[in-house]
């Protein structure tokens, strides 16, 4: 989760989006794949998740969040890293991204599951099929 990242790198990290989630507007920062961001003499250090290691658009999202981060007040430069020692699960999905998604959350954190689905759908739809 993006716990401890400092505002100004979750709002410009909100405005990069996988290809795959953009038109959902599900950004980066909400997907969970920024795991932390650093910054040492202007020099800012990203750590991404990625949602598979054959994702094919892996080398834009990087470029992308690279840019976006060097445009930001004390920033320099930017070395965006793709770390393999976590793996990227549902569970690092922003509420809002889940939403979008629409991914129920764990059976045993919902004690009333059709009063959450109707919650969750949009005006005038009925039961999911």
């Amino acid at each position: 989760m993006a716990t401890g990242i400092p505002q100004p790198f979750l709002d410009a990290l909100s405005e990069v989006y996988d290809p795959c989630c953009r038109e959902k507007g599900i950004s980066v920062v909400d997907m969970g794949l920024v795991r932390d961001v650093s910054v040492r003499d202007g020099r800012a250090r990203i750590e991404l998740l990625l949602t598979t290691g054959w994702c094919p658009f892996a080398s834009r999202v990087l470029d992308e969040v690279k840019e976006r981060v060097e445009e930001l007040a004390g920033v320099d430069c930017a070395d965006v890293e793709v770390m393999w020692d976590e793996a990227w699960t549902t569970d690092r999905l922003s509420d809002d991204a889940r939403r979008k998604l629409r991914f129920l959350p764990d059976p045993a954190m919902v004690p009333n599951r059709d009063a959450y689905v109707a919650s969750h759908l949009p005006a005038g739809k009925g039961e999911p099929s």
